[in-house]
């Protein structure tokens, strides 16, 4: 790309991450028949009460479906996006699943990052989330110990829940509940993505950047990998709608909901006569 102007970040290295990010999506792009569509069973209850009060087709409503069932497992993928793209990034270190005490992000700063007045460190220990209200009170509780352990270890550090999704922009003292009780330290901190990679990268921008070049970087890359960009071509629709047409003892205007309908209740009493999944 001639005009690359981002400087914490190569153009290749950017565009490597994108092609991983997508490259991850996987399974998640082959075409969904019946089986799959209902390997966990949809709700038909739901799925009437939508298409009738969104005024939507059934194939509408098919296809709402099948995205929110794809779209429900990328959130791995995105994570994934957000915290291996500081590998690229210089003083910043993704450890290994699992690994240097499971921390997404390791940060170190040779001159020290301040976190207020008087307290400076040279070391910030990163747990990462999408989104800020993705965290039960359990979680927070567990997540906050560990990071009170790290400092008990090691006092020259921070440790910061990084929020891609926030509230707001920030950089703030958590405030939580352990066991009941109100917690903060001041070197325990709750700030969104784009103000951590203003101290990683010393720009107030960086985020903004990453996010102008991401479109078309994308479709830089769809472009270029033909086996990732080529349209997956579902079918359940179509397989719904030859197996309602060939019911027998059901009003025309009803078939679809009776296939529908049988997706959750092929072996409820009053549905066994119609049974469209003879496997499940």
């Amino acid at each position: 790309m001639a005009d690359w102007d981002i400087n914490f970040i190569s153009h290749e290295d950017f565009k490597n991450h994108v092609k991983a990010t997508i490259r991850h999506y996987g399974s998640k792009l082959k075409p969904y028949d019946v089986k799959k569509f209902n390997s966990n069973i949809v709700d038909p209850v739901k799925m009437v009460f939508d298409r009738a009060v969104y005024g939507e087709s059934w194939g509408q409503i098919i296809s709402n479906e099948i995205f929110r069932q794809r779209d429900k497992s990328n959130t791995n993928e995105i994570g994934y996006f957000h915290q291996r793209l500081f590998e690229y990034i210089k003083n910043c270190h993704v450890p290994a699943n699992g690994q240097e005490g499971g921390w997404d992000v390791i940060y170190e700063d040779s001159n020290g990052y301040t976190v207020d007045e008087g307290n400076t460190v040279h070391k910030i220990y990163v747990e990462m989330k999408n989104k800020h209200n993705t965290m039960n009170s359990a979680s927070a509780g567990k997540t906050y110990i560990k990071m009170q352990n790290q400092l008990l270890s090691n006092d020259d550090c921070a440790c910061f829940l990084v929020e891609a999704i926030a509230k707001k922009s920030q950089n703030i003292v958590w405030e939580t509940t352990v066991n009941g009780v109100k917690v903060s330290h001041r070197k325990i901190r709750r700030v969104s993505i784009d103000k951590f990679y203003e101290i990683v990268t010393g720009q107030s921008d960086a985020f903004y950047q990453i996010c102008m070049v991401l479109p078309k970087v994308v479709d830089e890359v769809l472009n270029e990998e033909r086996t990732i960009s080529e349209r997956t071509h579902d079918t359940v629709y179509a397989e719904l709608e030859k197996y309602s047409e060939s019911m027998q003892g059901v009003p025309d205007n009803q078939t679809m909901i009776m296939s529908m309908y049988m997706l959750g209740f092929s072996t409820y009493l009053g549905f066994k006569d119609y049974n469209i999944n003879e496997e499940r």
